[in-house]
């Protein structure tokens, strides 16, 4: 029983809006699904670290989560920026249930708890919009934070966001300090693509260490 992570699949089976037209992304569908069906077994758990679907609307996101429901595991999902379709809990659960896709749950103001591990998460926000609107939204953002995290219990606590907490110069305070108040070691992001990868930080800050998760960071 393993834990993976990986983000930003940006799925577009049943759209128009296939990431294969970008440098790097050729073929990477085929790419994906066989690395997948060699690395992850039934029994293990996929947290999905946000843009998973271009999808604009729920009903829209059948045939892209067709795709993931096929794969093996477990998968949890994050809301990121792209995630248009994103709606309430209540309402994804329900929907998922519907249509059979009994191998994906979302995780938002909760936790997965796997073994001695509690998954934890939230989609974040960027540390540099200050605006009025902005701070509310990133207060917003820490507030599910927490909820997740403690929604974890006692159990040791890994945390998932799609936008990078931490930046070269400056990191997004509010979440940051959240991590630390829980006791967390481990943080997973996404959300980079492209030239941004080589600004990514992936290493120990003041005790937690960073790793980006992007599909194309990853290859």
């Amino acid at each position: 029983m393993a834990i993976f992570v990986v983000g930003d699949l940006h799925l577009s089976l049943g759209g128009d809006k296939p990431m294969d037209v970008f440098e790097g992304w050729e073929g990477y569908l085929p790419k994906l699904e066989a690395n997948w069906r060699t690395l992850i077994s039934p029994q293990d758990t996929v947290i999905l670290a946000g843009d998973t679907s271009w999808a604009m609307k729920l009903e829209d996101t059948k045939t892209d989560f067709a795709f993931i429901q096929n794969l093996p595991g477990q998968k949890w999902l994050l809301k990121g920026n792209h995630d248009y379709w994103w709606t309430t809990a209540r309402k994804m659960e329900r929907y998922l249930t519907e249509n059979g896709f009994d191998t994906m749950h979302i995780l938002h103001n909760n936790a997965c708890m796997v073994g001695d591990y509690a998954l934890c998460g939230t989609r974040g926000w960027p540390f540099d919009d200050t605006n009025a609107q902005d701070a509310k939204i990133m207060a917003r953002e820490a507030g599910r934070l927490r909820m997740s995290l403690q929604a974890g219990g006692s159990a040791q606590k890994i945390a998932f966001l799609h936008y990078p907490p931490v930046y070269p110069g400056g990191c997004a305070q509010p979440l940051v300090d959240i991590l630390h108040e829980f006791g967390v070691q481990q943080c997973y992001y996404g959300h980079l693509h492209g030239k941004s990868i080589r600004g990514a930080i992936q290493r120990e800050v003041d005790g937690i260490r960073y790793k980006l998760v992007s599909a194309d960071g990853l290859h």
